[in-house]
């Protein structure tokens, strides 16, 4: 009774894990209703590349992915910075900031589009993609 218990609970468990969606093959719409955000952005220290995102993925600081609180995984993004007006695209695959007035967190490579490697922190725009 007790094996069959346990592979009840693992093949839930399993299943609970598989297909989140918004992976790397699949882009999300933004949710109705959201159009857009102002806040900080910062970007992953190099020390996260290679690490398990909250989707599943490995972070990958040469891809345009980044990090947000809410939007679902797979979530394109514009992110425009506000002071020089360089702007790139990245897909949401992994879940923060979690530091007050934050609301992305981008790769380096989207970092390096938005010439925001110097400052680290920047203000930025978000709007759907």
């Amino acid at each position: 009774m007790m094996r069959v218990a346990l592979v009840l609970f693992m093949s839930v468990l399993i299943a609970g894990c598989a297909g989140r969606g918004g992976g790397q093959g699949e882009r999300v719409s933004a949710p109705s209703g959201w159009n857009g955000e102002q806040g900080q952005a910062s970007f992953y220290a190099d020390r996260y590349h290679g690490r398990q995102t909250a989707s599943g993925e490995r972070h990958d600081r040469n891809a345009l992915t980044a990090a947000h609180r809410s939007l679902p995984f797979g979530t394109h993004v514009r992110v425009t910075r506000l002071d020089n007006g360089r702007e790139t695209v990245v897909r949401i695959n992994d879940r923060g900031p979690f530091v007050r007035g934050r609301v992305i967190d981008v790769s380096r490579r989207a970092a390096e589009e938005l010439d925001m490697i110097g400052p680290g922190v920047v203000n930025v725009r978000l709007t759907p993609e």
